[in-house]
């Protein structure tokens, strides 16, 4: 993309916003809408490959790339995790107009994630046999397992940069340059996907490289767009391009969200290690019906990293009362993403997942829809959570955030467990393991966030005053948190 276009972009309907100022209900509907277009469009690349996979290749095509699926999403869990700390930092120092401190943040993030990015990628080309074994991955669909996981990690750089922009823009208010870009991409992911499988028959090489190539085209694109954004802010002095101080606060941001989701995806693969004793077919049915479960949660999600902003934003400006009327806003926007998708997963659950087995695999389909079955009910309950860990990570309680979250997952493995082997229910048993932990995390993240209500949201006093009396360190910032 020329810088024509990127500047034609950036003067046109891209625009940083204000989430400080309006209606909270229509600010945060306005602005979380294009995340969910967003989340939408990012899960089309998923569930791009798995539906090119099984619907021209196989339903072991299908399995070898859900099951490597759950060890990228270790690496997606690094690439949120920076999103979401360059995105609550960014979104604090719009709030209080402390552009010089928003561009060193910005920077820093770019620089010191694309270092540990290059190593975790090399990490991960080197492991991956080992954590595929580790899975216990079954032995006809390990070749294709490996060769979809080494592609994908060799892209894991672009993935990184894209979700870094992502969470720039929408620390700014823009939540719709995200939505334009990834509306592109995907869109082209699903014609080269299949074009590479069904024309030039690459097999599983030709899904894992589609996604490399878009993903490279949108990451390069968002980031000639944010540098120029950047150009367009006021600044009060030359801004320093990396600040050592400025990566502890980005830090203290990041890193709960990089272990949280990061542990998440080490349940994942657990839970994973334990469907795949059960057979390539609920490897196949799982992998159809938790990529239309991950549409739902990572939807949902949207909301909340719309939430996580929104809090952000006020909270720097000092406005506590409307980060408690955002909350409503958002529990209604995501319950009623929750109960549409609850009801087209109850209604058609066989057309969802068959979808993606089109071998006549009976076996694999009934894993599929039962899981759908077990779970949709329960997604209004997740609705709750998420949106209301949002407000947590934009106060930057991350501690009660991960506390949350982390129950969860660990309720989650133990009863898929305990319930699958000690009471004998197989499959169903792991299904039943979702909604158990969904229930106790979300009333525990419920409880958190009256507990930092009260304490009207823990808002630094220093994001109540003009810029002109606010002009600390991000080092004394981070000391004022302690």
């Amino acid at each position: 993309m020329n810088g024509a276009i990127l500047g034609k972009l950036d003067r046109g309907f891209f625009m940083n916003k204000d989430l400080t100022v309006g209606k909270p209900a229509s600010v945060l509907w306005k602005y979380s809408l294009p995340l969910f277009g967003s989340i939408i469009f990012q899960q089309l690349y998923n569930i791009a490959d798995s539906f090119v996979a099984g619907r021209w290749i196989g339903t072991s095509a299908l399995a070898a790339v859900g099951n490597s699926y759950e060890i990228t999403l270790i690496y997606i869990a690094f690439a949120f995790g920076c999103n979401i700390g360059t995105s609550v930092v960014v979104a604090r120092h719009f709030g209080s107009k402390n552009y010089n401190r928003l561009k060193t943040a910005v920077t820093t993030s770019l620089i010191a994630s694309a270092a540990i990015g290059l190593a975790l990628t090399g990490l991960g080309l080197i492991g991956a046999d080992f954590l595929l074994k580790l899975i216990q991955t079954p032995a006809e669909i390990f070749g294709d397992s490996l060769e979809y996981l080494l592609i994908y990690l060799g892209g894991f750089l672009f993935l990184l940069i894209y979700n870094i922009a992502t969470g720039i823009f929408s620390a700014l208010g823009d939540s719709r340059t995200p939505f334009y870009f990834l509306a592109v991409s995907s869109v082209t992911n699903v014609f080269v996907d299949i074009l590479f499988v069904a024309q030039l028959n690459m097999g599983v090489a030709g899904v894992a490289w589609a996604t490399f190539l878009c993903q490279g085209v949108a990451a390069a694109a968002a980031l000639g767009v944010v540098l120029k954004r950047l150009k367009s802010l006021p600044e009060s002095g030359k801004a320093p391009l990396f600040s050592a101080a400025c990566l502890k606060e980005l830090t203290l941001i990041a890193v709960p969200s990089i272990l949280q989701q990061g542990f998440i995806s080490v349940g994942n693969i657990m839970i994973q290690s334990m469907i795949n004793g059960f057979g390539m077919a609920a490897v196949g049915g799982y992998s159809a019906a938790v990529k239309l479960n991950n549409m739902t949660i990572t939807s949902i999600t949207a909301i909340g990293n719309g939430m996580s902003n929104y809090t952000a934003q006020n909270a720097g400006a000092g406005i506590p009362e409307r980060i408690e009327a955002g909350l409503s806003a958002g529990i209604k926007l995501a319950g009623l993403i929750a109960l549409v998708f609850a009801g087209l997963y109850l209604a058609a659950g066989p057309a969802f997942v068959g979808l993606f087995i089109t071998d006549g695999n009976q076996a694999a389909l009934s894993a599929g829809v039962m899981f759908l079955r077990i779970v949709s009910p329960f997604y209004l309950v997740i609705a709750v959570k998420l949106i209301a860990d949002g407000v947590l990570r934009g106060v930057n309680r991350m501690k009660l955030f991960m506390t949350a979250t982390l129950t969860d997952l660990i309720i989650r493995v133990v009863c898929a467990g305990l319930f699958s082997t000690v009471l004998g229910l197989g499959l169903t048993g792991i299904w039943l393991s979702w909604p158990v932990g969904w229930l106790i995390a979300a009333s525990m993240s419920v409880f958190f966030y009256r507990v930092v209500k009260r304490q009207r949201f823990d808002i630094p006093q220093e994001a109540i005053q003009p810029e002109s009396m606010a002009e600390e360190t991000a080092a004394e910032w981070i000391e004022s948190q302690a």
